[in-house]
């Protein structure tokens, strides 16, 4: 573990195999006592088994839009009122007082949310992702002492159980192989009287009747990231004309989607502006088109996976991608 994570007060590092601590390496990296060595690059620690993953292509996707989806780029709030509406007005205002709250930030992507989170002043951020995306992460969101970041698997973190407040995972449970085994492992991270929040796809018209990308996606998904990149972006750079073109007429637009692949914001998020608009349906055609896993799951089926952990309270709502979630660890 880095002198640095232990000064600033993050929970301990743990080797994922035997729960050892993780001690720094005369080679660079860190290993533990029984010689399970893992490596750094960048200033970033690399706890996992393999470079490649079924996640590259979206390390691929968050190095082309580092920014695009952050607040301060953007010029807008979209990604500061999606994780408060997700985290609640009660746990909101908590990270807005200066009371140090440890926060587990699963899938983080290139930081859209981290940048949301360090914003408040008692959040201390460890952001996670099995992709590379954790470098445009850094780029984003330097490491502080209140953010540190970490590659790693979602389903094999190199934590002890219950070591944080809240744990956030946004977008990433339905990319994972099985979400029911991503939220345990999730859940167990949760300190007695600590929050869950996360949401995930769930069963929707649109997902059956977009014959463009129900067709595109079983080719896309099997080319290497670079060669998806390369295929998405040449599919919207056909179709968005016509979504422009249709921008102003609601039943275009639906007639469109039926058969565009593309996945684009003129109605839910008009405040974005033109190059936007393309970046944003860029990166999300993409994000459609080339993940790995696409899971969905009904709200009963999470919250009958909740119960079963013992979760209290939990709250369940449409919303966002699917469905909204948030539950509490019993104190």
């Amino acid at each position: 573990m880095s002198s640095s994570s232990e000064s600033a007060g993050f929970p301990t590092l743990v080797c994922p195999v035997d729960w050892l601590p993780l001690q720094r390496s005369h080679e660079g990296g860190v290993h533990c006592a029984h010689g399970h060595a893992y490596s750094e690059s960048v200033g970033i620690l690399r706890i996992i088994a393999s470079k490649s993953n079924y996640a590259d292509a979206f390390g691929e996707q968050w190095k082309r839009f580092r920014t695009t989806q952050l607040d301060s780029y953007s010029k807008t709030s979209i990604s500061r009122d999606r994780i408060r509406r997700c985290l609640g007005e009660d746990l909101w205002l908590k990270l807005g007082q200066n009371e140090r709250v440890e926060i587990l930030e699963t899938g983080c992507g290139a930081g859209r949310f981290t940048e949301v989170l360090l914003n408040l002043p008692g959040a201390s951020v460890t952001s996670t992702d099995l992709s590379s995306a954790v470098e445009p992460n850094q780029e984003n969101c330097p490491q502080s002492d209140r953010h540190r970041i970490i590659q790693c698997d979602i389903n094999s973190l190199p934590f002890l159980p219950q070591q944080y407040d809240l744990v956030v995972c946004l977008g990433v449970a339905q990319h994972t192989h099985n979400p029911e085994q991503t939220i345990a492992s999730l859940y167990g991270q949760v300190k007695p009287g600590g929050w869950l929040v996360f949401d995930h796809y769930t069963h929707n018209l649109s997902r059956y009747t977009k014959i463009g990308a129900l067709l595109l996606r079983p080719v896309l998904k099997r080319l290497s990231p670079r060669q998806g990149l390369i295929a998405t972006e040449r599919i919207t750079n056909w179709f968005f004309p016509l979504h422009r073109a249709a921008r102003y007429s609601r039943l275009m637009q639906v007639l469109l989607s039926r058969i565009s692949p593309l996945t684009t914001y003129f109605h839910t998020i008009p405040e974005l502006n033109d190059r936007l608009q393309y970046e944003w349906a860029l990166l999300d055609t993409h994000d459609v088109l080339t993940d790995y896993y696409k899971r969905l799951r009904t709200g009963a089926q999470l919250h009958r996976t909740l119960a079963l952990l013992g979760a209290k309270d939990i709250s369940i709502s449409k919303g966002g991608n699917g469905i909204e979630v948030r539950c509490r660890r019993p104190s």
